[in-house]
């Protein structure tokens, strides 16, 4: 086991914790570039009217998003979100609830050291990133530039979680941020466990293909800050897309943000204490031959209050084929790589259309 000594750039839990208790406008030093502007000008010196305002419409008091209870006898509940709406709220999850504030809370105090310093310790295995929540496959940003017109009003920390327990930190906050993390870890694995069982079962999906299908070695947690912002009309936390995964769960705080896409509209996904949100991932509509849907989800930012949340993905073996009569086969190494490219030469994923079969006859 390796131990990660405590950098000069870090300051003691003392200072963390009063600086915790500052308003916004105290604390600045804790956020990424962008955040210190001026009214009407971007951090790269860019007039604010040049962005396109998003289009951020949602359908108020929408919060219809189903429920589904893990305890309870009745698994097809699950297989009717995945179907209907490719998400859905989960209660009776058996994550502790001390954990799930613990958890937020030791987030909110890392999130609050100064940004240089986070930049200098969070380089492993917990990385730090900021402006993009692509992460290569080396697990670096993909931000090519703080500058870049796909920039997103976030900051976070990519945490592989087969890595940290390799790991310790002298400082007695990072140290209890690791190990919250690692033990949040154990319990969604045992989440995504279950809720993958139910799902091969509806599919009727072979051994073989169950095995290699979700690979909970690949798991890793996104813990994101969406700063606040107050030229919130003009930014998105992270703009529409799908997960990559096979399972994405996350847990939120109070604040509020996400919206899912069913059908043409956009609903609000209202915070729900103890309860988390599962989506369905690419890969998965993928493996169920389109019956389970990849759900497209945003997040807005909030004109005066931080959100803090944390997601849970889960992805197959490397070699896992990809087989479905919708898709041309593929392994989860080939989605990887073509991934990247992607965000490399595009700034954006094509995912699954790149893989889709046209029929002959269609124009």
């Amino acid at each position: 086991m390796h131990l990660l000594p405590t950098q000069e750039a870090i300051q003691t839990k003392q200072e963390s914790q009063h600086r915790h208790t500052m308003t916004n406008s105290q604390k600045l030093d804790s956020y990424p570039p962008f955040v210190h502007q001026s009214p009407g000008i971007d951090h790269c010196g860019n007039p604010t009217k040049n962005l396109q305002k998003p289009e951020s419409e949602s359908v108020p008091d929408s919060d219809s998003l189903p429920v589904v209870d893990l305890l309870s006898s009745h698994p097809e509940r699950i297989s009717e979100s995945s179907r209907e709406w490719g998400m859905f709220r989960l209660v009776n999850h058996g994550v502790e609830s001390k954990l799930l504030s613990k958890i937020l809370e030791c987030a909110a105090e890392v999130f609050s050291l100064s940004f240089e310093s986070k930049q200098v310790v969070f380089d492993g295995p917990i990385q730090y990133f900021w402006g993009s929540p692509a992460i290569s496959l080396a697990g670096n940003s993909q931000q090519e530039s703080p500058c870049a017109q796909n920039l997103h009003w976030l900051e976070g920390f990519n945490v592989p979680l087969e890595k940290i327990t390799q790991f310790k930190y002298e400082d007695p906050l990072l140290e209890s941020f690791r190990a919250l993390l690692e033990e949040y870890g154990n319990q969604q694995s045992l989440v995504a466990e279950e809720i993958f069982k139910t799902m091969t079962e509806d599919l009727e999906f072979s051994s073989t293909k169950s095995k290699s299908y979700l690979s909970l070695a690949s798991g890793l947690l996104r813990v994101y800050r969406y700063p606040w912002c107050p030229l919130s009309e003009l930014r998105w936390g992270i703009g529409e897309h799908t997960d990559s995964s096979v399972l994405s769960i996350l847990h939120q705080d109070q604040v509020g943000g996400l919206q899912v896409c069913k059908g043409s509209k956009w609903l609000d996904v209202q915070p729900s204490p103890g309860a988390l949100v599962v989506n369905i991932g690419d890969l998965m509509q993928a493996m169920s031959n389109d019956k389970y849907v990849s759900v497209k989800h945003r997040v807005k930012v909030n004109k005066e209050k931080d959100r803090i949340s944390i997601g849970y993905f889960v992805f197959p073996t490397e070699d896992a084929l990809i087989d479905s009569s919708n898709y041309r086969l593929f392994t989860y190494a080939d989605f990887q790589a073509d991934r990247e490219l992607d965000f490399k030469t595009l700034g954006t994923k094509i995912g699954l259309p790149r893989y889709k079969i046209v029929p002959e006859n269609s124009e």
